[in-house]
């Protein structure tokens, strides 16, 4: 195993420096690959910052809960700090805290006006525990249902679910998790046993999702649905927006400007088939259908099933004031292996993002100058038929 693992590693070393000495592109990827490493470092700089502030802020709230317990509530904390607390826990559980007028005296809290039936206990027991609250009057109004009762209309419903639950972890923690994950993994590398292949995954599983601040089946690529990566551009093109539109009017034309798409077969029925390569010269296809277009505004169009890569995207044309248009792109796809898929493909140029980055500037280009260059050929809009319909 330990010989196996050392021949890995020695293969693996040996194709990074044939990948970053290459005698054509060795400068431009080393190059690319001193930007990211930058990139990185500004990045963790910031997150680091971030999660230092999180922390900060979290230790002085268990502070002064502790200063709370031990000496009581601050007598200096007046009735608008305290209602500002009670609304702002009211707008944590409640679908509908615009409805529930929160009066202050002193200590004691009273809750007056609408509320579900079903929130009803919830948002007591909330209110309960806001600091500084010593007794809350209820006097709210119970509705099983929100037929009827204005105050009750609209409103979205609120799940109180504990940080690791959430979608969207907060700095604090997804450090914790983080480095739960990489002492898991560090475990499980040294120990080498039956048990430590578990506890490495689900450490692997925790530092991705701590990570890329995704869920983890969004991470993995397993029941993401379209939207384990998001990617979004926007360009100005020095042409009106009915030329613009016009150019991306016929999509078997991409092959000739984007490098890394290989063909692209009208099916009929809005439908296209499309072949593009991803890394490793891995080859890649979907069928695509187009499910929305305004001439000159938007073309909008999803992957169908059965199709390598989950994806769905929107265009959207406007034009500037001075005649030229802008150009928005927003892409979002599921790669083989989710999010990790997709950084592993950046690593190599080969993600949607780092592509989409080089095929509008070829785009801007073949408009505004007539003329580009793909793959090391001449391309020229002459090359090219914009005057069948999308």
């Amino acid at each position: 195993m330990n010989a196996a693992m050392r021949w890995a590693g020695v293969a693996g070393l040996g194709a990074g420096m044939m990948y970053l000495l290459d005698p054509d592109r060795g400068r431009r990827r080393r190059a690319m690959l001193k930007d990211k490493a930058t990139s990185l470092a500004h990045e963790t700089s910031w997150m680091a910052g971030k999660t230092w502030r999180d922390l900060s802020h979290r230790a002085e709230g268990v502070a002064a809960r502790g200063h709370d317990f031990v000496y009581g509530h601050d007598e200096k904390t007046g009735e608008q700090i305290l209602q500002a607390r009670v609304r702002s826990r009211l707008g944590r559980v409640c679908s509908h805290p615009h409805a529930i007028r929160v009066i202050v005296s002193g200590r004691r809290v009273r809750l007056e006006g609408p509320v579900l039936d079903s929130e009803h206990s919830r948002v007591l027991g909330e209110v309960r525990r806001v600091r500084g609250v010593e007794a809350v009057e209820d006097a709210l109004e119970r509705h099983k249902t929100a037929e009827g009762v204005p105050g009750l209309q609209g409103g979205v419903p609120r799940i109180v679910r504990s940080e690791f639950m959430q979608e969207n972890w907060t700095p604090a923690a997804r450090a914790i998790a983080a480095g739960a994950g990489a002492a898991l993994l560090y475990w499980a590398v040294r120990s080498r046993t039956g048990r430590s292949i578990a506890a490495g995954i689900a450490g692997a599983a925790m530092l991705s999702r701590a990570v890329s601040n995704k869920e983890v089946k969004r991470v993995i690529g397993l029941g993401g649905g379209r939207r384990a990566v998001d990617v979004q551009k926007t360009i100005r093109i020095a042409a009106p927006v009915e030329d613009v539109y016009r150019f991306w009017s016929n999509h078997e034309n991409f092959p000739k400007f984007m490098r890394h798409i290989r063909e692209v077969r009208e099916l009929g029925g809005g439908r296209s088939h499309w072949v593009a390569m991803g890394p490793a010269g891995i080859s890649v296809s979907w069928n695509a259908e187009v499910t929305e277009r305004i001439p000159n505004r938007l073309i909008a169009w999803k992957s169908l099933p059965g199709s390598d890569i989950d994806a769905a995207g929107i265009i959207r044309f406007e034009e500037t004031q001075d005649r030229g248009t802008r150009v928005t792109v927003r892409l979002s796809y599921n790669p083989p292996a989710g999010v990790l898929g997709h950084h592993f493909a950046s690593l190599f140029r080969a993600d949607p993002k780092s592509e989409m980055d080089e095929d509008l500037l070829r785009m801007k280009s073949l408009i505004e100058e007539g003329k580009t260059s793909v793959g090391g050929r001449q391309v020229d809009s002459a090359d090219l038929d914009v005057e069948r319909p999308f």
